[in-house]
């Protein structure tokens, strides 16, 4: 989910603002461990591009697990799927409106739409679509994490 996620963030960036937007998300993301100078065009790409990864994987990762230990008791495609996307929305919700505002300034230049978007439908319900997947094929009560 978080590749997803990633992938749609930095082709929605592109689209919108050119090819040279391509690598801002990974930017963005990496200056919450680099801070805002990774934002500056002559600042190493490669250097902010992989904090931004790391710093992203570990996100991802950790949202899963929540969303994994919350989703426990759920069976059924729709309640995976739906839980999922509500759980993608309450995470843009949590990350642009209470969090960015007070550590992560830079994030509220992005595209609220766009975030909605990634947020929502882009993680939550591909997370939620692959912890339904993995519960279908383990066979177990609850769903493989």
């Amino acid at each position: 989910a978080g590749i997803v996620f990633a992938a749609f963030e930095m082709a929605a960036s592109a689209f919108m603002m050119g090819a040279e937007a391509l690598f801002m998300p990974l930017r963005m993301i990496g200056a919450i461990a680099l801070g805002p100078e990774a934002l500056d065009p002559g600042y190493p790409l490669l250097t902010a591009g992989i904090a931004g990864v790391v710093v992203h994987l570990i996100l991802a990762i950790a949202y899963g697990i929540v969303f994994g230990e919350i989703a426990a008791m759920l069976r059924g495609r729709a309640a995976f799927i739906g839980l999922g996307s509500v759980f993608g929305l309450a995470l843009w919700l949590v990350n642009f409106y209470v969090i960015a505002p007070i550590a992560f300034p830079w994030f509220l230049q992005a595209s609220p739409v766009v975030q909605f978007l990634a947020h929502t439908f882009f993680f939550g319900t591909v997370l939620g679509w692959y912890l339904w997947k993995s519960h279908e094929r383990s066979g177990l009560e609850g769903p493989a994490v």
